[in-house]
């Protein structure tokens, strides 16, 4: 029912709206005669235009609605939506333009149907960049998410679990998970539950309240797939199935058309040479940049740090870095000397999941250490580190060796890269976070690179870090 409101809406406004661009485009060319002034005799009242603004509202909203513009696909990109809308704009002006022309070539301005075109384009393009982020903000508060389930969590299922981690604004509450296999069934991943074998679906779908099945077992399970989508179907519940394509990592599957026969191939890694090379590139312009206020300001916290507590300013400690390889990472003291020696004592107290150990008030820390480290300050020496090739300012955060020792085989993938200051875990609730989903949230970024993402979580760390957002 809410879906069908929705197709309905959309179009009933896009309609109205181009309606509204038309007649702002009449009222440009012959009131405000902005560009071209039009001639007296061919002074014109709206009236003429009113029917052919009504059939370019009504054709230009029907080529959207045959072409999937009004299709509720959550992963759809603005950018296809701003090219479908300027296909169904042109097309639509060019066959009224040719009618127009051929009934009354002299009463019409062509000039008026390219303002109109430009204007139709502008004022749906916008409503569409409002409404994408309006959704966007509820749907990461979890108003309209939908409730789902996901059928399996091999490689496949992994993946999907991790999109929907980082991407909150796709809408999907993830209820929990099944699978037969007899560990995986049982363990849960992050805020994941797992909700049992495949067997306990039909009950699953009803106490859980579920909207969407998402399908992620292997290809060969074809009989079993067809099952699940009948008992999905019978309880009234949307079943969507992951192509498993053979166990390929599914960011790395090209589909490509040959007249309507699908190829499928493998595109080559993100992180290509020239990849890693331009991210280098900005690591260093980044460093660069930041050093400028971090070096008056690390004088400052050194001062500070030397007041406030005996022992020395930096802390160095060994760290996991990108395929393995253990470094030696720099950051300003926040602990009293001797912090290592005690953990073991505080074992009991901590309160991070997996193989971190965190504790949010913990004894251990110094006065300022206490504020630098809530306000990231104590890994501004880290930057060292980036322009010694250790790290990068985006990526995985690296992690201790005893740490690393206690990785499932799918939480190493996040040593793939070079471990980073910042990363999306840190813009997704850092330490709030349970280690899976830190982990999940890594191998999307190392899964999806690209500059325009490591800009944006550039951009999006400076606010978490002034606000102190899940740090500890």
């Amino acid at each position: 029912m809410k879906h069908s409101l929705s197709r309905l809406i959309y179009p009933t406004l896009d309609f109205v709206l181009v309606l509204v661009a038309s007649a702002l485009a009449w009222y440009l060319r012959y009131r405000v005669q902005i560009f071209v002034a039009v001639e007296p005799e061919f002074d014109s009242t709206i009236n003429p235009y009113l029917i052919w603004f009504t059939f370019l509202a009504a054709f230009l909203t029907l080529y959207l609605a045959l072409n999937g513009g009004y299709s509720l696909h959550r992963g759809r990109s603005l950018i296809s939506e701003i090219f479908l809308l300027a296909n169904a704009t042109l097309t639509s002006i060019a066959i009224i333009f040719a009618v127009t022309f051929g009934l009354r070539p002299l009463a019409y301005s062509r000039l008026m149907f390219l303002y109109d075109s430009i204007l139709i384009m502008l004022i749906l393009g916008l409503t569409r960049l409002i409404r994408r982020i309006t959704e966007s903000q509820l749907r990461q508060r979890g108003i309209g998410a939908r409730r789902v389930l996901i059928v399996g969590v091999g490689d496949v299922g992994l993946a999907v679990m991790r999109t929907m981690v980082a991407r909150a604004d796709l809408g999907y509450n993830v209820i929990g998970f099944v699978d037969d296999d007899p560990t995986r069934g049982t363990t849960d991943i992050g805020r994941f539950r797992a909700l049992g074998n495949l067997d306990r679906i039909e009950s699953i779908l009803t106490e859980e309240k579920i909207e969407e099945v998402i399908i992620t077992l292997p290809w060969m399970y074809q009989r079993r797939i067809a099952n699940l989508i009948n008992v999905c179907e019978r309880r009234g519940v949307r079943p969507r199935a992951v192509p498993d394509l053979f166990q390929f990592n599914l960011n790395r599957v090209d589909v490509d058309d040959l007249g309507g026969i699908p190829l499928i191939g493998i595109k080559e890694l993100n992180l290509s040479p020239q990849a890693r090379a331009a991210k280098r590139l900005i690591d260093i312009l980044a460093t660069v940049l930041i050093m400028i206020p971090v070096i008056p300001l690390g004088a400052i916290i050194a001062l500070l740090i030397r007041l406030d507590s005996p022992g020395p300013i930096f802390f160095s400690q060994t760290r996991i870095g990108q395929h393995g390889k253990p470094f030696k990472i720099i950051k300003f003291r926040s602990m009293k000397v001797g912090a290592e020696e005690e953990r073991e004592a505080l074992k009991d107290q901590n309160e991070a999941s997996g193989p971190l150990f965190k504790i949010k008030d913990d004894p251990r820390r110094t006065r300022i250490g206490k504020f630098i480290r809530r306000m990231s300050m104590d890994e501004l020496p880290q930057f060292l580190n980036v322009l010694r090739g250790e790290m990068s300012v985006i990526g995985p955060r690296p992690a201790l060796p005893e740490e690393v020792e206690k990785y499932e085989a799918w939480q190493k993938q996040r040593l793939e890269v070079l471990p980073g200051i910042s990363g999306l875990p840190q813009i997704s609730g850092r330490s709030d976070l349970t280690f899976d989903e830190m982990c999940l949230l890594d191998i999307y970024y190392i899964e999806n690179w690209s500059l325009s993402l490591d800009l944006t979580i550039m951009a999006r760390t400076i606010p978490h870090v002034l606000l102190g957002r899940g740090a500890y």
